[in-house]
Order: C-alpha cells, then structure tokens, then sequence
C-alpha cells in the first residue's frame, strides 16, 4: 500500500519515533516557526530561559497582529521587546499594521513539504501549501526554535476525498462547516485530515487555507492538501515559483479512515452560538434579524473573499440596522483589494474598513451589543471572544454575511446568480521586504540590547511534581471550557498577558469572578473539568497562570490537544476524571504515590476525599510526556538533559 502525504512528509523530517504509528511519541525537525505578539512574550522569555545564543532553525518570523490598539503603553512595551529579542536572536519581525501571521506567512514564507509549528492554533492554515502546520503553547515552540525539535504523538490520518462542485453560493467555509457539523468540536482530536480528489484541483490556495484555518475547531491537530497546479499558480503570483515541488499522497494511499463531501450537494451553512460545531444550514434557521457583520479576521480575508463580498454589495446598501466592517488579511491584500477597485465599492455600500490585525476575532474592536446577533466570517464564537460576555455570534461564508448584510436577517445568497469578481491587482511583492526586517549580521546581532518593561515577567518555574497531593478543588467547570476563559480575549486582559499576575485576575472570571481570589486564599489547588477542556487558542497563559496559582494537577474527563500539551509542559498533570464523578468546589483531595503513579507507568491512582470518598482518576500520559512532568516541566527537562539538536 502507498503512504499519505501526512506521513511522507514526517518521515522526511523524523528524528526519533520511526513507527509513525498514532498514539506513539515521535520528534520531527523543524523548517520554520511562526509566533505572534500575543503568545510570543511568554515564548520568547523561555526562549531565553534555554540559554541559546540564536535560533536553531532556518527561519522564524514574529508577528505583531493581536494586540496593536495600544490603549496604554504596554502594548509597546511588548513590541519594544519583541522587535530587539528578534534582533538579537535572529528572527525576523513583521511590524504590527503590516498583516495576519497567517496570511503573511501564506504569501512570503510558506513551503511545501516543510513543517511549520507556530505559537498560534490556525498555524495549520500552512497546510494549503502542502506544508505539515500545526499550533502549539509557547514553550513547545520556544524549544523548537531552539533546535530541539519538535515532540508530539502521531496523529491518525484521515482522509477527505472531495468531489462534485461547489454550487452557487457555496464557499470553501461552507466545506470546513460541513466538517464541523459531522465532527463538531470534539471527533477530530488526535487527527490529521489530508484532503484528496477531483475537485481539489479547483480548490484555490485560499480556498484551502480557509479549511485549514478552520479544521483545529473539530479538535483536529492540522489539515493538509496536495502541492500542485494551484499551489504553484499561488506561489508564482507571490514571486516564488522556485519554491514549488509537486507532492501528494500515492494513489492506493493507506488512511486510518476515509470519508467523503459531495461539493455539489452542500448548501450554505451558519454556526449559531456557542460554538464553531453547532452547524445548521442557513435556510434552516427560523428569521434572525443581524446588527453586526464582520467580514475578515485570520480566516475569509484574502483577496478573493473581500472581492466576493464586493461584488455581492456593487451598487447596493448596508442594510440601516447593520454595522458592516472588513478587515483585509495583510497589507499585500489592502492594496491589492486598493488597486483593483473592490476597496472603493466596499466603502460606497457602507462598510467600514478596518487595518489588517486580529481585531475583533479576539475581542479587539467591535464588540457587538449584548443579545444581539453578530454575523462573521471568523474561526471561533465561544462565549464572550467578541468583547461583550452576552454575546450571540453566528459564523458564515463570505457571501452569506455580505448578503446578510444587504438584508439585515441572516440570508443565502444563492438567489444573486453566479458573481463575477473583479480581477486581483498584481500584489505588490516589495511590500513584505520593505517592512518585515531581515537577520541581522551575528556581529550586530550580538550587540543587541533586549529593551524589556516593566510589564514583561518571566513566567514560574515549576518544581517537580510532589510525592504525594493534598489539596482542596477550586473550580469545578464543565464541558468545551475554552482557553479564552481561562487567559480571556479582549483588549483589557490582552494587554496584560506579558505578566502571569496580572493577567492571573482574569482567569475564569465570566464563569466565577472570585476564583483567582479564592486560589490565592487557598494557597493553590485543583481545577476540575469536563470534556473537551481548554479547546481553542493554543494560548499557554492558561496553563501558565494556573501553575502561578499553585496548582499541579487538572481532572477533567477529556482535553483538548494544545491546552493538554501546555500544561503537561508547565508541569501540571492533566488527569483524567471519571463519569459519574460529583465533585464539588471545595471538595478536599488526598493523593498518596502521584509521582510514583506516573513515574512507574501506572494508568489509574486513587483520590479520597475529605468526606471519605473514593475517586480512581486515569493517568493517560505517553512515555515522553511522563519524563516531562518528572523532570518538573519541558523547560526543566530540556535545561538539564543533554538533549541534541534535531537533524532529520
């Protein structure tokens, strides 16, 4: 049998883990990292933590896209900051106005068969490239940058064959819904869906990095698709038809699964609130009067999404009751979109156009009112990510929001007939070489001095897992918490995430405003969850904030990928609780033998609790991930273990 692309692609980077088999641990090299601004404070202090000189891969690139509003001085600091550790240790740096890590990294950096791991969850956007991009917290990607390589478990690999074709109307995002409603948040944690068939060769590049933005919201690890005709049409019109390789998987590949989406009978879908998996097809939903559409963020901003909202809007209105706003994926986008003439009609039918950053993706700007629908083509509508904690946000296609927009109710825009978009500018390719900065020379680079304010704290360093626990539960939460929850979005507790104290005072706090009180109170403790804990961003504040908090271990009944991984590299134990468990705040916890339970590879330890009780908690932990928590965390362990470089 023949083998994926998914698994050719790891293989040609291997460094350890040769079975490639899912479940089992494995190390690949990496070709290059991606950080952002909002994650990349903490990953960039650990990095220093490690004591290197320079980075230890081909390239790295920081982006300043998440927090730019700049309400008080410490977002600067943060850019100060960055900017001189790029300087110093060879990182190349996009200033912050200049675009969407993503859509950036598509455009100037991306490469097949190479593998990205950014400090960003929709790092997988890559995969429309045909590169393996997958999110990770902060100091998995610190030690990969550092050269280490990157640790994690196979995944399965499922494959998605596509055919038919789109119908009017039908996006790629109507694709990646269609996924979500079948999967929802949960059914793709531990896998990879590496596209194939007919119709991907009429799949544009940003077309597929719409569904790899949006493939980690079923819980997936990443999403690829084959390098071919369009990826060097794409890698052409960046001015880098030299970087293209044809790669795919052999014909009589071998999946772990295999399932199949008809294009041509999809219609066009909507996520209504809370969450990315409640999928229903828009002419299902009963009449929905809409306030806000907001068309952008790191997914639905290329060229072709905003040109298809502007021709949807020619000559026609926003709707009175509605606030239409646009947010272009980079600078490279804005002018092309400037050139083309799509810009002018966007403004003539009413919409605001906004700079390209994050923005209201993570609550930045344009916060909707409390109990009103806000319609947008983002990745994510958890509770309270738009700034306003009543929020009911609705996720949607380009041309179902620009339709909605005209209407006022959440509307298809299949009765508007084929459109015809108006004809992308040639984009501007000195746009990213004027302002993205180079690697200095090692001699200037080595005389760089990191400018560091005040409200940049390095994070804890954890000790080893005790011996035994005796602790009292702080929280008891429950199903799909998110990280946003734990480290919140928005402009105010954004602005402090260079700072685990501060930023500490936000944890929980839509779900319990006196939890961070009562753990300090408490002298740390337990946190208990349900399934699907920590989904979302790959933010490790809301490991590393816990672990500020004097907590070492987490039960919840399952995790999601990245929040699982941060918290065992924080040196946290993600145990897993039992069904039927009716653990309550306040409950005391006694754990005899937890360092020996994990250090001897046992699969269960027993609580009891302070009423007598006995709770049998699960021990799902690789063997590599027991070496991290006993050495007290990945950085402890990579500081004083003669790890080498990882050269595949």
């Amino acid at each position: 049998m023949g083998d994926t692309l998914t698994r050719k692609t790891l293989r040609a980077h291997l460094v350890s883990g040769g079975a490639l088999s899912a479940g089992l641990d494995c190390t690949v090299s990496v070709d290059q990292i991606l950080i952002e601004d909002a994650t990349g404070t903490m990953a960039a202090m650990q990095f220093e933590m490690l004591g290197v000189d320079r980075i230890g891969v081909p390239l790295a690139v920081m982006y300043i896209d998440h927090n730019v509003l700049q309400i008080d001085d410490r977002n600067m600091q943060d850019h100060r900051y960055l900017r001189s550790f790029c300087d110093r240790y060879g990182v190349r740096y996009s200033p912050p106005g200049h675009g969407i890590s993503h859509y950036i990294h598509l455009e100037k950096f991306g490469k097949p068969g190479e593998i990205l791991v950014g400090a960003d969850s929709h790092t997988s956007m890559g995969g429309a490239l045909g590169m393996f991009a997958l999110g990770a917290g902060g100091l998995e990607v610190a030690v990969a940058m550092a050269g280490y390589g990157f640790d994690f478990v196979c995944p399965e690999i499922v494959g998605v064959e596509l055919t038919g074709e789109l119908g009017i109307a039908v996006e790629a995002k109507d694709i990646v819904l269609e996924l979500l409603r079948r999967h929802g948040v949960r059914g793709g944690r531990g896998k990879v869906f590496e596209f194939f068939g007919e119709a991907v060769e009429r799949l544009s590049v940003s077309a597929r990095a719409t569904i790899c933005n949006m493939i980690v919201e079923t819980g997936a690890m990443t999403a690829m698709f084959p390098s071919d005709e369009q990826t060097r049409l794409w890698l052409r019109s960046q001015g880098r038809e030299s970087d293209f390789i044809p790669l795919a998987a052999d014909a009589d590949a071998e999946f772990d699964a295999v399932e199949r989406v008809d294009l041509s009978v999809l219609r066009p879908l909507v996520a209504v609130p809370h969450s990315p998996g409640n999928v229903v097809a828009v002419a299902d939903l009963p009449p929905t009067r809409v306030v806000q559409v907001c068309v952008g963020s790191s997914v639905n901003s290329s060229y072709d999404d905003l040109a298809t909202v502007a021709a949807i809007l020619d000559g026609r209105s926003v709707h009175p009751g509605v606030q239409l706003t646009v947010t272009p994926g980079s600078r490279q986008i804005l002018q092309m979109i400037i050139a083309s003439g799509v810009y002018e009609t966007l403004m003539k039918a009413g919409a605001r156009m906004l700079e390209p950053i994050c923005g209201p993706c993570v609550g930045i700007g344009q916060a909707p009112v409390a109990g009103a629908a806000s319609l947008r083509t983002f990745n994510r509508n958890f509770p309270g990510r738009s700034g306003t904690a009543e929020d009911q946000v609705y996720l949607c296609s380009p041309s179902t929001a620009a339709a909605s927009a005209l209407t006022g109710t959440i509307t298809e825009a299949t009765g508007l007939g084929p459109l015809e978009l108006v004809a992308a500018a040639a984009p501007d390719l000195g746009l990213h070489e004027a302002n993205i900065t180079r690697v200095l020379p090692e001699a200037e680079r080595r005389n760089v001095q990191i400018e560091r304010g005040s409200n940049l704290v390095p994070p804890p360093l954890p000790e080893p897992l005790p011996a035994d626990l005796k602790a009292r539960v702080l929280i008891v939460v429950g199903d799909d918490i998110s990280t946003g929850d734990m480290a919140p979005d928005g402009v105010i507790a954004m602005s402090v995430w260079s700072n685990l104290a501060v930023c500490a005072r936000f944890m929980f706090n839509r779900l319990d405003p006196g939890f961070h009180d009562r753990a300090i109170d408490w002298g740390g403790g337990i946190i208990v969850g349900g399934e699907n804990y920590g989904q979302g961003s790959s933010r490790e504040h809301a490991a590393l904030i816990p672990l500020h908090l004097g907590v070492r271990i987490v039960a919840a009944k399952s995790y999601a990928r990245i929040h699982r991984r941060n918290l065992i590299a924080a040196g946290i134990a993600p145990l897993i609780r039992p069904a039927g468990d009716t653990t309550d705040e306040g409950d005391e916890w006694s754990i005899s033998g937890l360092q020996a339970a994990i250090a001897h590879g046992h699969s269960e330890l027993t609580v009891t609790t302070g009423d007598g009780r006995t709770l049998v908690l699960g021990i799902q932990l690789s063997p590599a991930e027991r070496e991290i928590l006993l050495a007290g965390g990945l950085l402890a362990q990579v500081n004083g273990v003669s790890r080498q470089l990882a050269i595949a």
